[in-house]
């Protein structure tokens, strides 16, 4: 089970549990207000120019449709086609996203019980943000987000169907197995940023805080309580059944992505600023100086070197003969569900909080709850108790991911999201594999209990930064002056 402070639900291999793709504090801004797709390819046998003016007729309609079922943003029915798609897609990626991310540490527990090594496995997870993030933002920004998305998702399917092979074979090593969720953390950078770059494009500004709920719930639903308890009883039938099932998942996405999803979700950077390089430093340039994303970002940063430390470590604490809480492989992931229960219940009630305690205090305290609520499991080491934490935990990290991405999404412009979402990622995902080795090391020397306490209040003490930066006042100030350039 892993708790992953920071932005867009989608999971790498980094531990089971509660690791969102977007989840609080890490900013992964998403675009602003909606842009119509441009003009599909016209089609064989006709003249351009007609086949071209069909085709953008029948986006229209399609467009005329979604926005006739969204409701104009009056919060109710449906959020559209194209996104109801997209929602199925995320759906089956989460699923196969889950069976992996719980899998994994299982796997590794049956090559290794070193805590040095079970940290090296949660750092490959996670390494590819450092190493890939601004790169895969500025990939996102200049090439239609639906493709990003499909080709990294077709990537993964690759890559698990090779994994599943091997295992089956009988040559799947520790080594083997880090490499293999090395390689699975490069498809989920480029996957993560361009799922939810996507989002604004599908709906209304007035309804991504509904999106985003729905979308959050879809993911730990599918991700923790679904693909967790499937991923144990896999690996009771084989290894190879724990990779290869999760390979037609990631078929399942592309295939629902590609023929469900239409238009093209290509933003146009700035023909001025068109190098590599110079779209990189806009993105970075952007986060550094706002005053809201920046002060989020770097405690989201420390945050997620935190309860990186924590969950890679949590694994020893929970399974085995000899562990705190004593559970098997079978029976902790039926723990990882309780979380899953309590993250839907947060994408529920996050807006109903908001409206009557505010934006911002709702998603600050709901940080600084889930940072005192990881000392429970250490101080209170009981199944029972450490079921009900989870459970307050998935509901109070969901809540703060929701408001989050939905500040962002509205904050940040459309044409600098992959960029700005790279960026963010790039600090705040790049610190978790550090986390991981580090909490590994110290472990190895001074004992699980005080490694994982001193984790939790590290998450903690981080939220202090953005708890006195971030007022709603200032929130309210850049929206009405981005809505006014």
């Amino acid at each position: 089970m892993s708790q992953q402070t920071s932005a867009d639900s989608d999971r790498a291999a980094a531990g089971p549990g509660l690791q969102t793709r977007d989840a609080a504090p890490n900013v992964l801004p998403a675009d602003g207000p909606s842009s119509p797709p441009a003009p599909a390819i016209p089609r064989r046998g006709r003249s351009g120019a007609c086949a071209a003016a069909e085709s953008r007729r029948a986006e229209e309609d399609e467009a005329a449709e979604d926005a006739a079922e969204v409701g104009g943003g009056g919060g109710r029915g449906g959020l559209g086609r194209r996104f109801a798609a997209h929602l199925t897609a995320t759906g089956l990626a989460n699923l196969g996203d889950g069976i992996v991310s719980t899998g994994a540490p299982l796997i590794a527990l049956t090559l290794t019980r070193s805590p040095v090594q079970i940290g090296l496995l949660t750092a490959a997870a996670w390494l590819p943000w450092l190493l890939l993030g601004l790169v895969a933002g500025v990939l996102v920004d200049r090439h239609d987000r639906r493709d990003v998305r499909a080709v990294a998702l077709g990537a993964r399917a690759v890559l698990l169907g090779a994994g599943a092979l091997t295992a089956i074979t009988g040559h799947l090593t520790m080594t083997v197995l880090v490499l293999l969720v090395l390689a699975y953390g490069v498809t989920e950078v480029f996957a993560d940023l361009a799922a939810s770059s996507i989002v604004p494009d599908l709906v209304p500004a007035t309804r991504l805080p509904e999106a985003n709920g729905r979308t959050m719930a879809v993911e730990q639903v599918l991700n923790t309580f679904v693909g967790a308890p499937i991923a144990g009883g896999l690996l009771a039938l084989g290894t190879g059944w724990v990779l290869g099932l999760p390979a037609g998942m990631a078929v399942a996405a592309v295939v629902v992505t590609l023929v469900g999803v239409r238009g093209r979700y290509r933003h146009a950077p700035d023909p001025a600023r068109s190098t590599g390089w110079a779209q990189v430093s806009d993105g970075v340039r952007f986060l550094v100086r706002h005053p809201v994303l920046r002060p989020i970002v770097l405690a989201g940063a420390v945050m997620n070197m935190a309860t990186t430390a924590y969950f890679a470590l949590f694994v020893l604490w929970a399974v085995g003969p000899g562990s705190a809480l004593g559970l098997t492989s079978a029976t902790y992931p039926l723990l990882t569900a309780v979380l899953a229960v309590g993250a839907v219940g947060g994408s529920v009630i996050a807006g109903q909080i908001a409206r009557r305690f505010g934006e911002v205090i709702t998603m600050l305290t709901s940080w600084a709850l889930c940072g005192a609520l990881l000392v429970v499991p250490v101080l209170l080491p009981h199944v029972a108790v450490t079921a009900v934490g989870i459970l307050v935990l998935g509901a109070a990290s969901t809540v703060g991911n929701v408001l989050s991405m939905s500040l962002r999404q509205r904050l940040v412009p459309a044409a600098m999201l992959g960029r700005v979402g790279g960026a963010s990622r790039t600090l705040s995902f790049g610190l978790m594999p550090l986390g991981a080795v580090l909490g590994g090391l110290a472990a190895d020397h001074w004992g699980l209990a005080p490694v994982l306490l001193a984790a939790a209040g590290i998450a903690l003490a981080a939220t202090a930064y953005p708890a006195t930066q971030v007022r709603q006042s200032t929130v309210a100030a850049l929206e009405a002056e981005r809505a006014a350039s």
